[in-house]
């Protein structure tokens, strides 16, 4: 246990820096181009140099900015693109005495607690550290499991807020999805270029459709790479955890039974946040491609995994 949170940690740290690599990296690429595509106009044999170092210094500052935003707010936004409400206490109190209870069982302080309104059984954890973390089920899961379901369900997700997952994919997801937004702004704002005329204006097309290229490449390949990268022992590993900690593998089991039933989308996931849940929506509500970039084992092959923990325990 304490490998895996000092292993996170690691991570967390490795994943940041190769960020900002890639990050300035495509400034760099961004600024030499333009340099190469501009004319000079002081009689320089090469501006290109000092083009990729103003590539360089522009994309650094957008780059800490963007890490910054994430280690500060990034819990926020994805509660808030969620659609995440705090829970009532009153309405929701065996929710709010499951999390109480299983916190105190893991030595942690008590995390907040939210409720997404959709039909869809689902939940996800997410915050920088145990004492700044967050525990979210759907209106559907809360309806569909009894109180032993909910506990399995509940003690996974406090084992990914002890483990130190929350910070790792909270980070990596924050700065994948601002490249995401980035690359987006960039397109948008290429629309309303197209009437540039001259050798100018379609030199500053051909920089705007590169820089929009290579945040795409970042949103849309190098992150769900990174994503796989984090590797799908994470799930199990919580799934193990979550039952060490409940001491009732069958709670887990039944409740892994039903989220491999669900049939019902995801209304409010994002691909950003669905590395979080605990039943990853792409796997049953999305085409066959994005399996090539499934976080998360196949929910039989989970279940099979504690069925082995359940007959080992039963003897």
């Amino acid at each position: 246990m304490y490998e895996q949170i000092a292993r996170n940690k690691r991570r967390t740290v490795a994943y940041i820096v190769l960020f900002f690599v890639v990050w300035v990296g495509i400034g760099a690429l961004v600024g030499w181009l333009w340099g190469e595509v501009s004319p000079s106009t002081d009689g320089a044999t090469s501006p290109v140099a000092g083009d990729i170092t103003t590539g360089l210094i522009v994309a650094a500052l957008f780059a800490l900015c963007g890490i910054a935003f994430s280690l500060k707010s990034g819990a926020k936004l994805v509660l808030k693109v969620s659609g995440a409400q705090p829970a009532d206490p009153a309405y929701y109190r065996q929710l709010y005495d499951i999390v109480e209870a299983l916190a105190i069982g893991e030595g942690i302080p008590t995390p907040e607690v939210y409720v997404i309104d959709d039909a869809s059984p689902n939940a996800f954890a997410t915050g920088m550290s145990p004492k700044r973390a967050s525990i979210t089920a759907t209106t559907g899961l809360l309806s569909i499991m009894n109180r032993e379901e909910l506990e399995g369900v509940i003690g996974h997700e406090m084992s990914h807020i002890k483990n130190y997952d929350v910070r790792l994919l909270l980070i990596v997801s924050t700065l994948i999805g601002m490249a995401g937004l980035l690359a987006s702004l960039i397109w948008r704002s290429a629309l309303f270029m197209r009437g540039g005329r001259g050798r100018q204006g379609g030199q500053l097309m051909l920089i705007v459709f590169a820089a929009g290229l290579l945040m795409g490449i970042v949103a849309l390949i190098f992150g769900p790479i990174v994503r796989l990268a984090l590797s799908r022992r994470r799930e199990s590993l919580a799934d193990v955890s979550g039952v060490e900690l409940t001491r009732n593998p069958v709670g887990l089991i039944s409740a892994l039974k039903k989220l491999q039933s669900n049939d019902q989308p995801f209304a409010k996931f994002n691909h950003a946040t669905a590395a979080m849940c605990i039943d990853d929506p792409l796997q049953h509500h999305e085409r066959w491609f994005h399996h090539l970039f499934d976080t998360h084992p196949p929910i039989a092959e989970r279940i099979a995994t504690l069925e082995e923990i359940s007959v080992g325990t039963a003897a």
